[in-house]
Parts: structure tokens; sequence; C-alpha cells
């Protein structure tokens, strides 16, 4: 197979996404309550992460406040479920909504700047919601937390088990991965790459900057704010600390070290990000026992610019490089019996 072949099953058919997810929905039959947690956990960060690859990544912005995104759509569900006993799915359009609306807002006056000042407004932005959530009390209970929020129901099945979950919100990641793919492979997605790669250049071919960057900054928070929703539900409860600063930049660690250029990255990255702090979190107290709970954000802060340094595309093409060099020595081996084999008239020797 070359490589032109490979990038097409995971770029552009269904194969690749389809063997991918073939395998991850066979996880519930042999993992335990534990290893369908992690995975759930995986799952809220890749769908996040798709849409803010699809921003930073292929459109070049920096967001730093898709925290605020996710807050608002986890928000939005618990306040209408668990205060009004609104229906949830109707809570996560809703909250899908708000986050589109606010994103157009803040979209316009914030993509006039550029560069570190966008990622400082953004950043600001974020900053602003999360203390409006500590500050509305009435609507989101404040520091204390809103306590109460129901779980989703399907005509009638009921996502309570760590089983269904997984798959729910797996099947969310699917359609977002799907959805995004085709963005990228239209003529927006060739706009978005353009803008990346130079907004002057762009601008002179005639690409609407403005109006590629809103589209893509909605559809960024309308994945987040999907998410975020989904993750209130999971959990039942939620206080405005689950989204903070830290939070978004976070976020934008795992898009970095999964890869910003491939839209895999965003699975590669939340998984790695998920996956390194289950062991931090059971190691580290053991080595360290007087290391405090900020240990996690400067081992991630390390790790991203290591990641920067040594790996700046990220982990996916080091992985499209080891599987070249598989398929590279496979083809060699066939080869070499091939001509083996037409050597000797097609005889072995027994």
């Amino acid at each position: 197979m070359t490589k032109k072949n490979l990038k097409l099953i995971y770029n552009n058919s269904l194969v690749g996404p389809g063997i991918f997810f073939a395998l991850l929905f066979c996880i519930p039959l042999v993992g335990s309550t534990y290893t369908l947690a992690i995975f759930t956990m995986i799952g809220f960060y890749a769908l996040v992460c798709i849409g803010l690859t699809l921003l930073t990544g292929y459109a070049g912005q920096i967001s730093l406040g898709h925290a605020a995104f996710y807050g608002v759509g986890a928000y939005t569900s618990a306040y209408m479920t668990g205060t009004h006993g609104l229906s949830p799915w109707l809570a996560i359009i809703v909250g899908a909504l708000i986050s589109a609306l606010v994103a157009l807002l803040i979209g316009i006056p914030t993509f006039k700047l550029k560069g570190y000042y966008l990622a400082l407004a953004t950043l600001g932005f974020g900053i602003i919601v999360y203390t409006a959530f500590k500050e509305l009390t009435p609507i989101t209970g404040g520091s204390n937390g809103f306590f109460g929020i129901p779980s989703i129901s399907l005509f009638g099945f009921e996502f309570v088990t760590e089983r269904s979950y997984f798959y729910l919100i797996w099947v969310f990641v699917f359609i977002a991965l799907i959805f995004a793919r085709n963005i990228i492979h239209s003529r927006i997605g060739r706009g978005l790459r353009s803008i990346e790669g130079s907004e002057i250049a762009a601008d002179a071919v005639g690409v609407n900057l403005m109006k590629h960057k809103l589209q893509i900054f909605v559809t960024s928070a309308i994945f987040t704010s999907i998410s975020g929703s989904l993750l209130a539900h999971y959990v039942s409860f939620i206080n405005p600390d689950l989204f903070t600063a830290n939070t978004s930049i976070y976020l934008l660690i795992m898009v970095i070290i999964g890869g910003l250029s491939n839209i895999w990255g965003a699975i590669v990255g939340s998984a790695m990000y998920v996956l390194l702090g289950e062991l931090l979190k059971h190691y580290v107290p053991l080595m360290l026992p007087n290391v405090g709970g900020e240990f996690e954000i400067v081992f991630f802060g390390l790790l991203l610019v290591l990641t920067l340094i040594y790996m700046p595309n990220g982990l996916v093409p080091q992985f499209e490089k080891v599987f070249s060099k598989f398929k590279k020595k496979g083809n060699a081996t066939h080869m070499s019996l091939t001509i083996n084999t037409q050597a000797t008239g097609g005889k072995t020797n027994d």
C-alpha cells in the first residue's frame, strides 16, 4: 500500500473511522468499569478537541477561552433539566445555540485581532464567563455547584451505566469526526488552510477571512457546548472549578500533543492527557508525598515544551512515520520473496 493510499484510509474514506470505532465499541465487552470511565472521559475531551483542532490547527486561530463554551453547555443543561424539568436533549440543543450565539458575538470583534492579542482576548472572555458562573448563584449555584442533574434518556432507555454512557459519548465523537473531515475536504476547509498559511495571501485570492473564521469558531463552540452538556448529565454535579482558564489551557495542550494538522490528533491528544493524568494521580503521591495538586500543570507544561521542541507536529505524524517504516519493511520482504521465487522457478526447498 502506497503512502498516498494510506492517507486516504484515514483522511478521505470511512474505512479508517469504521475500523477504529468498531474496535473501540468492543471495549465494553472486555473492559472493567474503571476502563470504561477512562475512555468516557477521553470521549468528552475528544469531542471538544475536534472542534478546537479545526479552529487552531486548520484556521490558525488560538483560543484560550473554550472552557467558557464547555461551561455554557453544562450549565444550560443543568439549569433547564435540574430546575425546570425539561428534556435533556432540548437542553443540549439550547446550550449549543447559546454557545453559537456567544461565539458569534465574541468572534466579530475578537477576530480583528491577531496572534497573541487574539489568544489574550479569548483568555479574558473565558475568565469573564468563569466569574459569571461563580456569581450567578440563583442559576448556577455559585461556588457550591449545581446538584441533582438528571440523566439522559432516549425512547425510554436511561443512560446511567458506564457502558451506556461510553457508547453515547463515542457516537457523538464519531459524528463530530465525520463532520469535521467533511469540512476539511470541502471548499471551506481549503479556505481555512489558506488562512492558516497566510492571511494576506488568502485575502488576495478572495477568501473571506472574517466569514471563515466565524464559521469555524461557531462550529468549534457548538462541539464544545455539546460535550459540556453531556458531561453535566454524566457526573450529575458541576461547579465553576471545572471551567477555569486552566481547563482551556489543558484543552489546547491536548490538541498540540496530538497534532494540530490532523483531526485524529484530537483523539490521540485527549487519550494521552487522560491516561497520563491517571498515572500521575497514582504514582506521584507514592514517589513524592509532599507534592501538591499543582504538579499536574507543571508536568503538562513541561510536556508541551518538549513536544514543541522535538515533535512540533504532534504525535500523529510520528505514528505515521513508524507505520510507514513497517510498511516499507513488509514491502521489501515481499519483494525479496517474489524475486527468490522467480529465481528458483517457483520451487521451494523442503
